[in-house]
C-alpha cells in the first residue's frame, strides 16, 4: 500500500534501507536554473571500485542528504512510496506536491 513521507528522517531511512543515495540535476529553465530530484538505488554498482563520486550518466550529480532535502523543500515536494509486502518493486515511489 503507498504511503507519502512527510518526515527527513523518514525519506532518508526509507531510501537507506534500500541502498539508496540522493542525486540532483540543475537544468536550465529561461533565463533561470531548476532543480531535479532524484534518488539511485544500486549506486555502489553502477560506479567502479565502489566510488561513491559524483560520476553520473544522465547529469544527476550524487549530493548531500541536506543538499537534496533543501531541494525537496524548496520544490514543496513530499515522497510517495510503495511498501507492498506482497512483492513489486521495493524501491518505488515518485514525488508529489504538498498540499
Amino acid at each position: 500500500m503507498p504511503k507519502i513521507l512527510t518526515s527527513h528522517d523518514d525519506i532518508r531511512q526509507w531510501t537507506s534501507a534500500r541502498g539508496g543515495n540522493p542525486m540532483l540535476m540543475e537544468v536550465p529553465d529561461g533565463s533561470d536554473t531548476r532543480t531535479i530530484l532524484q534518488l539511485t538505488f544500486g549506486q555502489e554498482a553502477l560506479n567502479s571500485d565502489h566510488n561513491q563520486g559524483p560520476d553520473r550518466i544522465g547529469g544527476f550529480q550524487l549530493v548531500s542528504w541536506d543538499d537534496w532535502f533543501a531541494a525537496l523543500d524548496e520544490n514543496n515536494l513530499w515522497l510517495r512510496v510503495s511498501d507492498d509486502p506482497s512483492g513489486g518493486n521495493e524501491a518505488e515511489f515518485e514525488f508529489v506536491p504538498r498540499d
